[in-house]
């Protein structure tokens, strides 16, 4: 019997293995992650298989939600393995989506475990794999460094101070930490955590009032950010929206949020399209 997705998984033809042969041993560049710059610099064992695969994958939170499950087996407060059981039980639905071979993947390529996921298999699974997160092999840098990574782009909000990527740069770990600016909290006026946001800027003594100081605060953190080896940038845009505006009419919609009105297409066009082309004209700069 074949192996469940043995060593040539997806490489069919003579021509595809010859050239995974070549590509298995290049270094990646990960352009985009949600990786801790914190973690990476503390270098710590994960605590369980749990933290590593549901802590922030909201990939893997979109599945189990889909299945039926709520909040408490996704982000809430169930305990590690009923958390871990909720995700295998869910795995055998997930036939045909890439989360299958991406979990499985990651279960042999990482941890040696060929046999598949599922409610009756997580017990074993789940003791394996911890049992390995405890070791020297699977610190954060060392599995980074595993993987042959030599290049990483994590992603960071314009009010990050970045501490834990200039102490990584001065460190010299042998992969390039850089950050990546994604300013979606202040372009998504109309989402609830938007005047949430506003007030940690205030904490922080960022006064953001007027349309003006959210430009202002932008170029700021991009220079700071591009000091600090930036070089990218990351919007989560559902769709692109752009009406022609002055910065007097942006700012009236700016105000209609602090006060946490509705807010039309009309004007949600106007805001988000004039701040995306102010980036635009930053990010050339």
């Amino acid at each position: 019997m074949k192996e469940f997705m043995n060593e040539d998984f997806l490489l069919e033809t003579p021509v595809a293995k010859w050239l995974y042969q070549w590509a298995e041993k290049m270094p990646i560049f990960d352009y985009h992650n949600h990786l801790c710059a914190k973690e990476i610099y503390e270098n710590h064992n994960y605590k369980n298989i749990t933290h590593v695969w549901l802590g922030a994958d909201h990939y893997k939170w979109r599945i189990l939600r889909s299945n039926g499950y709520t909040e408490d087996f996704v982000t809430g407060n169930k305990d590690d393995y009923e958390k871990f059981l909720a995700f295998a039980t869910t795995i055998p639905y997930t036939i045909g989506n890439p989360m299958y071979h991406w979990t499985h993947l990651e279960l042999q390529r990482f941890f040696g475990i060929n046999t598949p996921l599922n409610a009756k298999t997580a017990k074993d699974i789940y003791d394996k794999c911890n049992k390995l997160l405890q070791t020297q092999a699977f610190k954060v840098q060392r599995l980074i460094e595993r993987s042959n990574v030599v290049a990483m782009c994590t992603t960071d909000d314009p009010k990050d101070d970045l501490k834990y990527h200039k102490l990584l740069h001065e460190e010299n770990f042998s992969c390039k930490v850089m950050p990546t600016f994604r300013p979606d909290n202040l372009i998504h006026i109309e989402k609830p955590f938007f005047s949430e946001y506003l007030k940690i800027l205030n904490d922080l003594n960022y006064k953001v009032n007027n349309v003006h100081d959210v430009l202002m605060f932008l170029a700021d953190r991009i220079e700071y950010f591009n000091q600090n080896n930036c070089r990218l940038s990351d919007h989560g845009l559902d769709i692109m929206m752009y009406q022609e505006a002055t910065i007097e009419e942006v700012d009236v919609v700016f105000q209609k949020a602090i006060n946490q009105e509705q807010l039309t297409f009309d004007e949600l066009s106007k805001y988000k399209g004039y701040i995306l082309n102010f980036l635009g004209k930053q990010y050339y700069k």
